[in-house]
């Protein structure tokens, strides 16, 4: 047996870390599913459980810095896949950000940050869940400046729209 072998409790642990991770990813995704957006249950649950894993691995190595900045660049890669633009909008934006932030809540977990991790997935949804709020203080704004901008002019809020 090798020296740095881990026993299986720790290995347990480890997996318990993950599982913790892709549930937290997939209570995100299911958010995104229900609005019909891409990047839904499955995607988010990777995310997070695969930034977990490299985070786990990581301590264990003795690579934090160089493992966990290869998961952002990474995510960033995979988020970029999300963004589209078409004419004068862009759509994926928010898919995009929410790839990236709940690869953070993976690499909390992995770090046994278990308190942020939590925290930050609802922060994740509370912000999600937002987008009503967000779109008519962003209208109002809009109507008191008389300009454009903000961020209706995303595909992806003004769907949010038609469903809301």
């Amino acid at each position: 047996m090798r020296d740095n072998a881990l026993d299986a409790i720790d290995q347990i642990e480890i997996v318990g870390r993950v599982a913790l991770a892709a549930v937290l990813g997939g209570a995100v995704g299911l958010e995104r599913a229900l609005r019909g957006h891409p990047a839904g249950v499955r995607t988010m649950a990777l995310v997070t459980a695969g930034a977990a894993l490299f985070s786990d691995i990581s301590r264990l190595s003795g690579g934090d810095d160089r493992i966990a900045a290869s998961i952002v660049t990474g995510i960033g890669f995979l988020g970029a896949g999300a963004i589209v633009r078409e004419g004068f909008t862009v759509e994926g934006i928010t898919t995009a950000a929410t790839i990236w932030a709940t690869a953070a809540v993976g690499m909390a977990i992995g770090h046994e940050l278990y308190l942020t991790g939590l925290l930050g997935a609802v922060l994740i949804l509370l912000i999600l869940a937002a987008r009503p709020f967000v779109r008519r203080a962003d209208e109002l704004i809009k109507r008191q400046t008389g300009g454009g901008g903000g961020e209706t002019g995303h595909r992806e809020e003004r769907e949010d729209e038609r469903q809301a």
